[in-house]
């Protein structure tokens, strides 16, 4: 199959040297990519501004992007092409609402207008063929865990949403709950990253039966 994952932050340029990011290292999306890769797929990995591995560049697709508008251009590129969609890269919510040319000057406070980025995922659901499937992710606070990634998968009309709790930042082993479209739900337990991501990349055809 041909599967598409996006992976790291996005930055959203505040000023010519400032910008708005997150702490997403992108170790997931490596990890999905080296394993859907080692299953025989053809993969390309969408990667924000983050260190890569060497040895991710020998063995998928890698292109590279910065802002969310970036995301959004290499999505509208890359997806029709595509038979699956893992969307684990970390967009930000928020972007300033204008750019400021060169450096601001430091002073005694900044103001800055932000605005909502468009929602990527529910971008690419709109445009979904029958033969697609995307994957996305939620990170939540452990008590609404369940509740607000059912109403995100609900809402942004995705296959299947993976949902993590927010200790999962940053930590070497995480704790899922693969949520699918038709009401099933897949808890493996507390696992290392690596794991998790050949897990998930062996569910992709039971995803692709919702």
């Amino acid at each position: 199959m041909r599967i598409l994952i996006t992976a790291g932050p996005t930055r959203e340029p505040i000023d010519d040297v400032r910008f708005i990011s997150n702490r997403s290292s992108g170790q997931m999306g490596f990890a999905l990519a080296e394993s859907a890769s080692a299953a025989g797929h053809d993969v390309t990995l969408l990667l924000g501004p983050v260190l890569m591995p060497p040895s991710i560049a020998d063995q998928v697709n890698v292109i590279r992007f910065n802002t969310t508008a970036d995301l959004e251009a290499l999505l509208a590129e890359h997806f029709p092409k595509s038979d699956v969609l893992i969307k684990a890269a970390a967009v930000a919510d928020y972007r300033p609402a204008q750019l400021i040319r060169g450096k601001t000057p430091r002073g005694e406070g900044l103001k800055i207008e932000l605005e909502p980025t468009p929602d990527l995922v529910a971008g690419c659901a709109r445009t979904k063929r029958g033969d697609q499937t995307i994957i996305a992710f939620a990170l939540e606070d452990p008590a609404v865990l369940e509740a607000r990634a059912v109403e995100k998968m609900q809402r942004k009309k995705v296959d299947a949403i993976l949902a993590n709790p927010l200790q999962t930042m940053d930590a070497a082993d995480i704790e899922p709950i693969l949520f699918y479209a038709d009401g099933r739900r897949d808890a493996p337990g507390r696992m290392a990253k690596t794991a998790l991501a050949q897990w998930l990349i062996s569910k992709i055809e039971t995803v692709r039966t919702v």
